[in-house]
């Protein structure tokens, strides 16, 4: 299987991960596909986050992780699951709020967001529950901890 991610930084904050690790996190979760898949990644300040979370999620401000997936309904080699745009600010913020490393909640936003593009959400309970537990089984193959345990 081959995965095109396409990550594009956006962001001028210092420490960032890279484009290797970025790509390991994706392919992470996406270890069950058995199509060759391709996604953009993009990292953003808090002001191009805002933007597009306003305009199409119609929330106020910057959120963690917006995840807008594919509508494209022509044949292509390449699956085109959709575009990730993670706001570099908000997970650093989230990380420190709740004491976890920074690298982990990068890992775990990453997966979080590419699951999304696969279709899992988080609306219900019961939806909740299962892709928390993907993401903590993920996680787990990545030696990072549980995100949810308090």
């Amino acid at each position: 299987m081959t995965n095109i991610i396409d990550i594009q930084y956006a962001s001028d904050i210092a420490g960032l991960p890279d484009k290797e690790t970025l790509s390991h996190w994706v392919d992470s979760a996406l270890q069950n596909e058995t199509s060759d898949l391709e996604l953009t990644l993009r990292i953003v300040d808090l002001e191009e986050g805002a933007t597009l979370n306003e305009q199409w999620r119609k929330g106020s401000g910057a959120t963690n992780v917006l995840s807008f997936p594919s509508d494209i309904d022509v044949e292509i080699e390449l699956r085109l699951l959709g575009d990730i745009v993670i706001c570099a600010p908000i997970i650093e913020r989230e990380a420190e709020a709740q004491g976890k490393k920074l690298m982990d909640h990068w890992a775990h936003i990453v997966i979080h967001g590419t699951l999304h593009l696969l279709g899992y959400d988080h609306i219900e309970d019961n939806d909740a529950s299962s892709m928390e537990a993907m993401e903590i089984n993920i996680l787990k193959t990545l030696k990072i901890d549980n995100p949810y345990k308090s």
